[in-house]
């Protein structure tokens, strides 16, 4: 008996829909690792308001979390990236639904220098010679005469397609870059590597130093209103993913989450409201 309720209660946790609290009213947040910590504070928050209901939030990448809600193993994705028309299609082949996209916040994504690093801007197009491998010694951008030591995410995340997508304009990332599992790491890395060059979420930009982006326009670093104006190049929106319109205590989150209240803790966290 006690085998055959444990099996039933595997198969209903993996065919449970989005739009439902999984076993008791748990709620689960899966994907990106830029979101982490987003996810963590909001479910903090709305776990004090609301007892009795728990909500798990694990990190791993977006494209992990996206894996995990096509495979019924998550109600909620985070991602720092839309989902892609492949990916939309594998949810659309399994429950007939391809998603359900909502905008919980904006980000920056912000170029990380060691604090003793002279350089305190660059341009897209240097940012891209940096990370494709052309430019490899900071002389060749008026800084020391010192190899540039490049960090970055691994391609699991949406920070590294992002990044790809928008800096590199879909160029290959040069064979050096030490690819890090989590924004937290390059940081890390940037911070006690003089040499050292990083990516990553706004929300992440302590204890390293911030490199404003030229453009014909001036120059930028990531603010909310050079976010929100598009004046900062590398902004983007980060999502939640369900398979479907939200319902019940979901629902109730995502309506929390978007409320002045839960977009309070999005300022609070590092990053940008959507509004």
């Amino acid at each position: 008996m006690t085998k055959k309720i444990i099996i039933f209660a595997a198969v209903f946790l993996v065919a449970i829909m989005s739009g439902m609290a999984m076993a008791g009213k748990a709620i689960t947040l899966k994907g990106s690792d830029t979101m982490l910590m987003l996810g963590q504070r909001w479910a903090e928050v709305y776990m004090q308001k609301n007892p009795g209901t728990v909500i798990q939030v694990t990190g791993g990448g977006s494209g992990v979390g996206i894996a995990a809600l096509i495979n019924g193993a998550t109600n909620i994705c985070q991602a720092s990236r839309s989902m892609k028309d492949s990916e939309k299609q594998k949810l659309r082949d399994r429950y007939f639904s391809l998603g359900y996209e909502i905008p919980v916040a904006k980000d920056g994504v912000t170029l990380y220098l060691n604090e003793k690093n002279q350089i305190s801007e660059l341009t897209l197009d240097q940012i891209k010679d940096i990370y494709t491998g052309y430019t490899t010694n900071w002389s060749q951008l008026g800084g020391p005469d010192a190899k540039i030591i490049v960090y970055g995410r691994e391609n699991s995340s949406g920070t590294y397609v992002f990044f790809r997508e928008v800096a590199l304009k879909n160029a290959d990332y040069t064979s050096s870059m030490q690819s890090l599992p989590g924004t937290a790491a390059v940081v890390n890395a940037v911070a006690k590597d003089v040499y050292g060059i990083g990516y990553g979420g706004a929300a992440y930009a302590k204890g390293v130093k911030e490199v404003a982006i030229k453009t014909a326009k001036g120059s930028f670093k990531p603010t909310t209103e050079t976010v929100k104006s598009g004046q900062y190049p590398l902004a983007r929106s980060l999502f939640w993913y369900l398979q479907g319109k939200p319902s019940g205590d979901t629902k109730k989150l995502v309506e929390w989450v978007l409320s002045p209240e839960g977009q309070e803790i999005v300022k609070k966290v590092g990053y940008f409201t959507i509004k």
